[in-house]
Order: structure tokens, then sequence, then C-alpha cells
């Protein structure tokens, strides 16, 4: 019995919560995931997994042996690679899910460099909206700005994700500038439809914090077609100005409520806590989150334009709060 291959096997199942795909990320077959894990089970005497023709789920041992073993394959998987390191330069396929607005006109030039720097770092990369958690997908690193609802993951933020309502020159001729969040009841809206808070948005200004319910004339999960919305006069829509700062820098679109700012999100690195100390994914993680360290360069520019009010660049502790959840650096 390999006893590593075994334990990797069980990690890899507990995560999952299927035989089948880690079979399918560790490329090998079913059968062999189920052999290893049932090696490691008759060589402990006990049972790591209730088994059903429905869910796969960790029994109460196996719970507890699980944290021990996933910092075994971390370590194992850091120390392999070290190795390499030490040969010559970090390989392997560093497998990404992306934020299609951060993925479209800004993380090009960063992948460009990322790669001259580390050329033997193989780059597969899915743009989506659709918020994943990178174990069940067999990501290595997801950047989104939901978290999913799992406790073996890990988060590192990135930087914050300011919004603004904004609108085209042309609208706002035609139909007037709101001045308070209230009269955007008044208008047609563009609105994203996959935030946790649904209909109902906060604006704030100083101490005054405004609570609505707005109804959209437009509801997508495409950020750059709310944009296309507001260019073609559509509307007033709120889009994240890493979507739409050139615009707002070149006049195609107004800023509106300037006085006011929706609460920030954060651009967040999630990973599998077993991948903590992979190097390929501290290499990603850190290159990223030095690239785009404090005020992005979108925010920067338009501070001028008074489109963000909000422009102080967060520690980590204040990330955190910013972003509702749990925050860890990758190397905790």
């Amino acid at each position: 019995m390999d006893r590593f291959q075994c334990i990797q096997a069980f990690v890899r199942v507990a995560e999952t919560k299927s035989f089948v795909e880690a079979a399918r990320q560790l490329h090998v077959t079913a059968s062999v995931i189920t052999s290893r894990v049932k090696q490691l089970e008759d060589y402990l005497q006990t049972p790591l997994f209730h088994r059903s023709t429905r869910a796969v789920t960790l029994s109460e041992a196996g719970g507890n042996f699980f944290e021990e073993c996933s910092d075994i394959v971390s370590r194992m998987d850091s120390l392999m690679e070290r190795m390499r390191l030490m040969k010559g330069t970090p390989t392997g396929v560093l497998r990404l899910q992306v934020l299609p607005g951060f993925a479209l006109g800004h993380l090009g030039s960063a992948l460009k460099d990322f790669s001259a720097q580390y050329p033997h770092i193989e780059l597969d990369i899915t743009v989506s909206d659709v918020p994943v958690n990178p174990i069940d997908k067999g990501y290595d690193v997801a950047l989104q700005i939901f978290r999913p609802n799992a406790e073996i993951l890990v988060e590192r933020s990135l930087f914050r994700v300011r919004r603004v309502f904004c609108a085209s020159p042309a609208y706002i001729e035609q139909f007037g500038m709101p001045t308070e969040p209230n009269q955007l009841l008044h208008h047609r809206l563009g609105l994203y439809s996959a935030y946790p808070t649904r209909d109902r948005w906060t604006f704030k200004r100083k101490n005054e914090e405004v609570s609505l319910v707005l109804p959209a004339a437009l509801r997508t999960n495409s950020v750059h077609m709310l944009r296309d919305f507001a260019l073609s006069g559509g509307g007033v829509t709120c889009v994240p100005t890493l979507v739409c700062g050139e615009d707002l820098m070149n006049g195609r679109l107004i800023p509106v409520l300037g006085e006011y700012h929706v609460p920030p999100l954060e651009l967040l690195a999630i990973y599998p806590a077993t991948h903590r100390r992979a190097l390929k994914v501290k290499l990603f993680v850190d290159f990223i989150a030095q690239r785009f360290s404090g005020v992005p360069e979108w925010d920067r520019s338009l501070g001028p334009l008074g489109a963000v009010v909000d422009l102080q660049s967060p520690g980590a502790g204040e990330r955190d709060e910013a972003a509702g959840g749990h925050y860890a650096h990758p190397e905790q």
C-alpha cells in the first residue's frame, strides 16, 4: 500500500464529495480511487466515509482524520514543487476561473508578464460570472467576488470592486439627472441580477444611508451588457468601475448620484486549503495581489471626476469587513 497515494485519494474524495470527480482530478480511474480509500480504511480499521447512492460524506473518524491529512498532502505537494524549482523553473498547468469584468480589459497584460516570468507554468483559464467552488470544478484558483459556502477554502482579498451608477449623456439630456437615490424609481434601470442583496440597494453619503428596492427594465448577469445598455441610451445602470472606467473618462458615460456610493465588493482569490502551499498557486496569487495592490489604476483615474468617492486603500482587516466574510492569508 502506498500510504501517501491512499491519503491523497482520501483527501480529494473528502473535498469533492465524489469518487468519480476525485479520480478525474487525479487522472486515474474511479476504481483506483475506491481501492486506495478501501486500503486506507482497512489499515486504520475504521470507515472514513458514509456512502449512499446520492452522496459521499465523511464519517466521524474521517472528519477527524481529514484536517491532518489535508495538511500532509499540501506539505508534500509543496515539497515536491520546491524540489522541482531547485532543478529549474516552476512547471505544471494552473487552472483558473476568472470573473469576466476583470478578465476582459485588465488581466491580459498581467498574464503576459506572469508567463514571461514563469514560462513553464501553463495557464488554463475559464472566464465566467458563475460563482464556483474551485474544488468541485477542479480549478486551482478562482478569482471572483462571491464566496462559495465551504470551510476548506482559503480566500485572499485582492482589491476593492467599486460600482457606480451611470448613463449616457443623451439619456441624461432627455430624461434628466437623478440627484437623490429615490429618483431612480422614475428611470429605466439596468441592474446586475446575481448580487446577494438582489433588488435591495444601499446608498451612502457621509453619515446618510438610503436603502431602496429598485425595479429593473433590464436584469442580467453580464456587466458588459449593462455597460452597452447604458452606452446605447437605454437607461441608468450600475456597473463596476473596472468595466466602465474608460467610458467615464472619455465622456461616453456620465456618473449618476456622484455624491453617493454603494458599498464596494472585493475581488477574491479563492483556492482549496490543500493548495495553500502549492508553489504555482502561491506564485500566481502573490503576483496578482502585488500587481493590483492599493487603489486600482482605473479608480485612481476616476477620482478627479468625482465618479468614485471612496478611494481609501483598505488593509487586510478592512478588506475583511468590507467583504463581509472570512479572510485568510495563504500562509495561515
